[in-house]
Formats: structure tokens, C-alpha cells, sequence
């Protein structure tokens, strides 16, 4: 995360990518973030184990039911327009209410106002407004009557008239598909193998996957229950399985029957009536389609193969929203979505995917607890919300979310102990990682760490929206913090931030967490960053990470001082061992200590482990940001670094996604092929020999280190000498 605050203020007062004011077709819009917050109420309470319904156990929100709609317009001519709407509603124009509910009206040319009410109880008010010029999109605002207004720079106003906000939309732009009707795309797979043995089946079809189980002719009057398994173990075990399910087969002739859910599995055991009959079984793969356009491929096979499982694995996560795990638990937690999120933007670049994921997570106000009850997980979500401007350029929801982000710290700030720093209070999860033996207790300086960057965020996004007065006590409070940070926690001998302060006393505990963040949020000065590299991340006395969801950040920490050399190694070694015992996607943990079926059990459960985590798919981010090298340094890639670090590589080839376009790259030890995307990029990079490039000039910036300024679509090609 280096160049965080600069990037961020070098553009605090220029718009990039807004996509507030109008869109070139009608869509389906709502109030902001309720259609996010119903679907996510959906999602997440499709979950069972063992059929038994299994709900989140936070509080959920829910949309308002009551929504007007607003658009002040003006036609250069008479105009038809179609009107479409989720729920019961009515039209004024010109203030004036129209009989009916009216599906077209003709609009005599001149200045004109509409209002249409729309109420729903059991989905989401949302209109489809289309006409010649007149149409539905996020020009258009929305309120539920709660007496108040934003304005165009996210700030609360006081007002005597109707309160508004811009309306919310997605990519639902055919009138005839409301919002309500919406399901992920489906395609049908193949099993690879299935054994047949008396009134049994077992399947295997290759590789984890996610979707619908289908029987085909399926003939017979009697029981039919169906055990699913990430492993064989875990589907031929039909007493300890998570998830299954029992039909009442009534069929007096064959017929194909697709099963009602969901579910994850590679294997599936079917145990069936002597009096059923089944003559095979496939599957309908469910999925949201994204396209990868990140793209990696280097001299390493076995790094390649790592990195297309890990893309895989975010395939599979990424559904309605980012989730955790297809098995268990298809919740949207906060901090395996900030990583999917830094994954995305370099792999898919889906934006709706991560703005739907943070409007899901943040609920609504009141806030009565922290997000998922966990307090890292509200510190999380602050971060993804700078990323995703800083990826996207996407102001607008800077500005429509600024409120709730105000709101949830101001959550935080009132649970602040008396010394001003955050300690779990009842209620409270204080996460960080699994891993034994962990303390919790009293002011951990990894919360605070957390807590110091949302408040450093809290005070960008101010900027951005100018609050200049919460931007002076945000700055102020995380300064302030931050000196506490490091009077308070920093111990010299050891050369490290220690773990906690209890009852006033820091800590002798050393881990790697706190300290690891401090690196790539660069809090650390280059002593303090080389005495933490060789005395935590390289000490093997100080506890290992064993979850590939705090691997992420050690390994990004080690990238950000120039270790990929180490980390390449370390992705192999780790992420090749679960390839090496028959992953086909990454796991929620994996510890080389444990044999055979102990990789499977978590939670006191012999098949509690998730074989398919999110937080398992981080290769893509490390490779893409910290050997291929790309990462923006204004919002939306108007300027960006370029610094390929081959670490032992021989080649490496691949590309990043930004919203204008690719950044296509190829590497080895004597050429570097790039081809630039938008804004204006610069390509670093270290030689032995001066280089040589035809296509632009290459400056030369002491100490063996070139720069050459990339334009956008333009291929330059430079001849060098690798220095390793």
C-alpha cells in the first residue's frame, strides 16, 4: 500500500470516472445499497448444515418498502415514455397525480417533473423509466421520506422540501427483468468418474465446483439422499458430512430432476431405494460471469499452476457478492472480501462487484455492533472503500457513501477505552487470524494500527467530499494515534511492535501481524523495516502463520522490501504443497504439520475446513502488484508504476486490468516488452548495463536504476541486463 496517502491527495480535488450524473441507457434503479442489502439477505440465508437452516448471526437489515422517485427534465420535443415498476406505485407530473397506475404517458416538450411512489414489503421499490431522452439511471434521485437530504458532495443538509438521494442502479437494463427475477448464469458439466455399486452412485466430477446436482432418469417411488464432499472422505461419510439432501422420489416414469439448492462439492454420494432407479448424474456449474483479464505466466510451471488455481478459486468465490467460502459459510465477511477486492483488481476488475460487496457488509444506520460483530472487520471495510476509489476513480460513491462512513466511526471513536485506543468490549469478535494459543486480551497493536489507517482514510474521503472540518479532526486523530502507535508498542530491543498492552504494561510478546502491516502501510522508517524483516518475518521463533489469509500480508510485506526471490519460494513451498496433496482449489488453512484427514477437520468437525477460501487466492495479487509490478498511484490509473521483479524467474509474461484498458507486460533477464493502458505510467527498473529502447527515452536515476515513461496503447521495447 505504498504511495496510499500520496496517491489519494494528489487527487483530492480532481474528478475522475464519475458516474454520477446520467448513463447512455435506462436501467432498473433503487435506493442506494437497498438492492445490495436484499440480496445479500437472500444469499446468506441459503447457507444449511445438514439441512438445517443456518443464518448469519448478525444483525440484518432490510430495504425501505416506501420509495419516491425523482427527475426534474426537460424535452425538446413530445415524448412517449414506458413506465415499469417492482411493487405498486403511482406517477405525478408536474406535481400533479395521475389516474391508474400508468405503464405510458406522453410528455408534451418543456421543463417537466415526475415523481413516481413505488412500495414493496417483500422486494426492493425499484422503476424502469424508458423514452426517447427520459430514461431511468442514476441521474435520478430517490428518498423514503426520512427528512432529510445529500447533496452532490455527500453531505447532510438541512431542508425544508423532500429529501434525495441518487438513485442506485447495476446492469439490470431490460424492463421485462426486474431486479427480483435476478440468478447467476448457469452451464452444464459432465461428471468425470462415477462408480456405481449397489443402490449407490459416487461421483467425482474432477475438481471442486459449485452448483446443482441433476439426476437423470431418475424412476421409482422411495428415499433418494444425496451427501456432498469437498473430499471423498467427507461425501462417502454419511453421518458426519456438512451438507446433504433427502428426496421423496414419486416418479412412474424416468425423468431428469435438478436439485432445489446450490451446493459445493468435487464428490458426490448418492445412497437410493432398491425400488429407485438413476441412470447417471451431471451438474449445472453455477456462476457469476466475469472475465479474466489479468493474465500471468512465467519459466515456473508449478508457479503457473498455482496461479491458475488461485484464479479458480476466486471464480468460485465470487458470486453474488465476494464470499468467504462455497461450503461454509457463503457469508460476506468483511475480511475475506477486502482481500477478494485486491484480488479482483487483478484479475477481473469487476467494480460492481466490490461496491455491491461494501454496501452488502455496511447495513444500515443505526450502528449497533461492529461489521460481521468483529472489530478488525470494520477497520477492513474502511480500507476497501480507499482501494476501490483508488482502483476505480469512482467519486460517486465516495460522495453516496460518505455519511456511513462517517457514522461507523463515529461508532469507534465512542468505544474507545480511556487511554483512546480500541480494546474489545463485550459483544465484540477481535479476530486477527486463526492460530493457537493468540492473545486477545487488552490494547493489541494491531487494532490500532488497523484503526490509525481508517481514520487516515476517514480524513482522505473527507477531503474528497470537502468536510474540511471532519478532514482537520480525522488528520488529527489519526496523527495522534499513531505517535501512541509507536511511544507505546515499539520495543528496540527486539526490534519489532509488540503484540498488546495489558493493564497499562506493553507486552515481551512479538508477532507478526502488527508488524507486517506497518511495512506496507509505510508507518516503518527503513531502520525500523529492516530491523522487522530479519528479527519477526524471517525469525522462525517468532509464531508461524499457518491460514493463507495472514500469508497474504506477510508475503506482501516481504514483496514491499524487494524479497520475491524468498516469496517465490514460499508460494511454491506453500501453496505447491496443497497442490502437491490434490488441491484443486485453496484452503482455508493449511498447516504442514497435519497428515491425511486432519487437512479436512475444523471447528471440532471432521469436515469443517473450507477447501475452497477466498483468502486462499492472494498469488494473483502478489504476482500482478509485486513481480509483474502494476499498481496505480492516482484513482483510476492516471498515473501508475510499472517495476517488474523477476525473483528468480527466468521470464514472466502477463497483464493488469485498469478501467480503460490492459497494462500487458513481458519480462526476462534481458528484454521487457510493455504496452501501456491510460494515464500516464512509468516503467522502473534496475540494470547492469544502460538499456536500450527505440520507442522512448530512457533516464537514467543513479544507482543502476532507469525510468522510461509509458503512454497510453504504445509498445515499447527495452534491451537491459537483469540484476537479478
Amino acid at each position: 500500500m505504498k504511495n496510499y496517502l500520496i496517491a489519494f491527495c494528489l487527487s483530492a480535488g480532481i474528478f475522475f470516472a464519475d458516474t454520477l450524473y446520467g448513463q447512455s441507457k435506462a436501467t432498473w434503479i433503487w435506493y442506494p445499497g437497498d438492492y445490495e442489502i436484499w440480496l445479500g439477505n437472500k444469499m446468506q440465508n441459503r447457507r444449511t448444515e445438514r439441512g438445517a437452516f443456518y443464518p448469519p448471526f448478525w444483525r440484518l437489515d432490510n430495504q425501505y418498502v416506501l420509495m419516491n422517485f425523482h427527475k426534474a427534465f426537460e424535452l425538446s420535443a413530445a415524448e412517449e415514455v414506458s413506465i415499469y415498476a417492482e411493487g405498486e406505485y403511482n406517477v405525478k407530473l408536474d406535481s400533479k397525480m395521475l389516474p391508474g397506475r400508468p405503464a405510458k404517458l406522453n410528455i408534451p416538450a418543456g421543463k417537466h417533473r415526475i415523481d413516481i411512489k413505488a412500495y414493496s414489503a417483500d422486494k426492493v421499490p425499484a422503476v424502469f423509466v424508458q423514452g426517447r431522452t427520459l430514461m431511468s439511471d442514476s441521474s435520478w434521485k430517490v428518498t423514503y421520506e426520512d427528512k432529510e437530504w445529500i447533496d452532490e458532495t455527500g453531505n447532510v443538509a438541512a431542508q425544508t422540501g423532500t429529501p434525495w438521494l441518487f438513485a442506485g442502479s447495476w446492469n439490470f437494463d431490460d424492463p421485462q427483468s426486474p431486479p427480483s427475477a435476478f440468478k447467476l448464469a448457469t452451464t452444464p458439466l459432465a461428471a468425470a468418474k462415477i462408480t456405481r455399486r449397489a443402490n449407490t452412485l459416487t461421483v467425482d466430477f474432477g475438481k471442486e465446483t459449485f452448483g446443482f446436482v441433476k439426476l437423470h432418469g431418475l424412476k421409482g417411488d422411495g428415499p433418494v439422499n444425496i451427501y456432498y464432499g469437498e473430499s471423498p472422505e467427507e461425501a462417502t461419510d454419511t453421518a458426519a458430512c456438512e451438507t446433504l439432501d433427502r428426496l421423496a422420489v414419486r416418479h412412474l416414469s424416468a425423468t431428469d430432476s435438478i436439485m432445489p439448492e446450490s451446493r459445493a462439492f468435487r464428490y458426490v454420494h448418492i445412497q437410493y431405494d432398491p425400488a429407485v432407479n438413476i441412470d447417471s448424474v451431471s451438474m449445472l456449474y453455477e456462476y457469476l460471469p466475469v472475465t479474466n483479464r489479468g493474465q500471468f505466466r512465467c519459466s515456473d510451471e508449478e508457479l503457473n499452476r498455482i496461479w491458475e488455481v488461485a484464479a479458480y478459486t476466486l471464480h468460485l468465490n465470487t458470486r453474488e457478492f465476494f464470499i468467504d467460502g462455497i461450503k461454509r459459510d457463503r457469508w460476506i465477511w468483511s475480511g475475506d472480501a477486502y482481500q477478494s477486492f485486491l484480488m479482483n483488481y487483478y484479475l477481473f476488475f469487476d467494480s460492481p462487484s466490490v461496491s455491491r460487496t461494501l454496501m452488502a457488509l455496511r447495513g444500515k444506520d443505526p450502528v449497533g455492533s461492529h461489521i460481521n460483530t468483529i472489530m478488525d472487520y470494520t477497520f477492513y471495510w474502511f480500507l476497501g472503500i480507499y482501494d476501490y476509489y483508488l482502483y476505480t476513480g469512482d467519486q460517486a460513491f465516495i460522495r453516496q457513501y460518505y455519511p456511513r462512513m462517517q457514522s461507523l466511526i463515529n461508532f469507534c471513536l465512542q468505544r474507545r477505552n480511556s487511554n483512546g485506543m480500541m480494546e474489545g468490549l463485550p459483544g465484540d469478535w477481535v479476530f486477527i487470524d486463526w492460530a493457537e494459543g493468540l492473545s486477545k486480551q487488552g490494547e493489541l497493536s494491531f487494532e490500532q494500527l488497523l484503526f490509525c489507517r481508517s481514520l487516515e482514510t476517514m480524513a482522505l474521503c473527507a477531503d474528497l467530499v470537502k468536510d474540511h472540518k471532519g478532514a482537520a479532526q480525522y488528520k488529527q486523530l489519526a496523527a495522534d494515534l499513531r505517535s501512541k502507535l509507536f511511544s507505546i508498542y515499539w520495543n528496540d530491543q527486539k526490534q519489532a511492535l509488540v503484540h498488546s498492552r495489558v493493564n497499562g504494561q506493553p507486552t515481551d510478546n512479538v508477532t507478526r501481524y502488527a508488524n507486517m502491516f506497518a511495512i506496507f502501510f509505510d508507518y516503518l522508517n527503513e531502520q525500523q523495516q529492516q530491523g522487522v524483516k530479519q528479527h519477526v518475518l524471517l525469525n522462525d521463533q517468532v509464531q508461524q502463520i499457518t491460514t493463507p489469509y495472514m500469508r497474504f500480508y506477510e508475503l506482501e510485506a516481504l514483496c514491499a522490501m524487494g524479497e520475491q526471490a524468498y516469496v517465490l519460494k514460499e508460494m511454491k513451498s506453500y501453496w505447491g504443497d496443497m497442490l502437491r496433496l490434490g488441491a484443486t482449489s485453496f484452503w482455508e488453512v493449511y498447516n504442514p504439520r497435519e497428515k491425511g484427514t486432519q487437512h479436512l477437520a475444523m471447528y471440532g468437525r471432521p469436515y469443517g475446513r473450507s477447501l475452497c477460501h477466498a483468502w486462499g487466492a492472494s498469488p494473483i495479487y502478489l504476482l500482478g502488484k509485486y513481480y509483474l509490478g502494476v499498481k496505480p498511484t492516482s484513482p483510476a490509473y492516471q498515473t501508475y508504476l510499472v517495476e517488474p521483479v523477476l525473483g528468480g524467474l527466468q521470464w514472466m509474461e502477463g497483464s493488469v486490468p485498469t478501467p480503460s484498458g490492459d497494462i500487458r507486460l513481458y519480462c526476462s533477464t534481458k528484454q521487457i516488452r510493455i504496452t501501456g493502458a491510460a494515464g500516464t505510467g512509468t516503467l522502473r527498473f534496475s540494470s547492469k548495463t544502460k538499456p536500450l529502447c527505440a520507442a522512448g527515452a530512457v533516464s537514467d536515476k543513479g544507482n543502476g536504476v532507469y525510468e522510461l515513461q509509458i503512454e497510453k496503447g504504445k509498445t515499447y521495447e527495452i534491451k537491459y541486463s537483469s540484476k537479478g
